[in-house]
């Protein structure tokens, strides 16, 4: 099975790690739902950024290579 993102090893490992916590957070704890809904925004959050980030990364990296 395989599982890729388009990050590096390094990255993709980080947000996989942030998955896993965030389903362990949310399955089997017992805290409120509105904790719940924040830590699902925040992981979402984070996990977006980090994929924007790693695109305009990747972009810039294009860019200079055309010139």
């Amino acid at each position: 099975m395989s599982f890729n993102l388009g990050f590096d090893n390094v990255k993709q490992f980080l947000v996989l790690a942030l998955m896993i916590v965030f389903i362990v957070a949310v399955m089997f704890t017992e805290i409120d739902f509105i904790y719940k809904l924040g830590i699902a925004a925040l992981v979402f959050g984070i996990i977006f950024m980090t994929s924007l980030a790693d695109q305009a990364a990747k972009q810039e990296e294009e860019s200079l290579k055309r010139r």
